[in-house]
């Protein structure tokens, strides 16, 4: 997709969330050298799943975007994070916590989901109490459906949640239900199908 599409798809997006809301660019099918047309398109701030792709993209492009990290956080991987990234957006273990220089939000599994990672809602008031990071927010994937109205339930349990442990940010929202996220009060959508087109074979 060219750059000039992106930016159509990137403006409009920002338009429906507002601007209380930052659009995350998901990278994690996005070659290293796609990367240029995302930078290209006025895109500010990418969210990347793998610290060797992170590594790997930010040395090519690194003074062209904001970066985040959006997939599961292995406390391994923490060194590299820190070093590029200026937040986190999956937080989910005291390991990983225990290195963390940056701040984060931390993933609540609110679905309770195997196949998911994520804090147990009903284990989140401990993790927050011993976490050593700076926490400034929450996320959580709600289960995968076709209406994006099924995901509201999920956005308004997390927001309620990060009211009541006096959190400001919320990540929550992907390609597929960003705009009910954004009613529901997300201050991050992470969107990559829907910037793309189609995702990548």
């Amino acid at each position: 997709m060219s750059a000039d599409e992106i930016r159509t798809r990137y403006e409009r997006i920002r338009v429906e969330v507002g601007p209380g809301v930052t659009v995350v660019a998901a990278t994690k099918y996005v070659a290293v050298e796609d990367m240029a047309a995302l930078a290209e398109a006025g895109v500010e701030v990418v969210g990347e799943n793998k610290a060797q792709d992170l590594e790997a993209k930010h040395s090519a492009y690194g003074e062209a975007f904001r970066w985040h990290f959006i997939g599961h956080l292995q406390s391994r991987k923490v060194k590299v994070v820190n070093r590029i990234c200026e937040l986190v957006h999956s937080l989910d273990s005291d390991s990983a916590a225990q290195r963390l220089e940056i701040p984060a939000l931390v993933q609540v599994n609110l679905a309770g989901e195997e196949t998911k990672s994520g804090v147990p809602e009903a284990e989140l008031e401990a993790f927050l109490t011993s976490c050593p990071a700076e926490v400034r927010g929450l996320t959580t994937m709600p289960p995968l459906a076709e209406d994006p109205e099924a995901s509201r339930p999920y956005f308004r349990r997390l927001r309620a949640l990060a009211d009541g442990h006096g959190l400001s940010e919320l990540s929550i929202g992907t390609s597929q239900d960003y705009a009910v996220a954004a009613q529901e009060g997300a201050t991050y959508v992470r969107v990559g199908a829907l910037l793309y087109g189609r995702r990548p074979s």
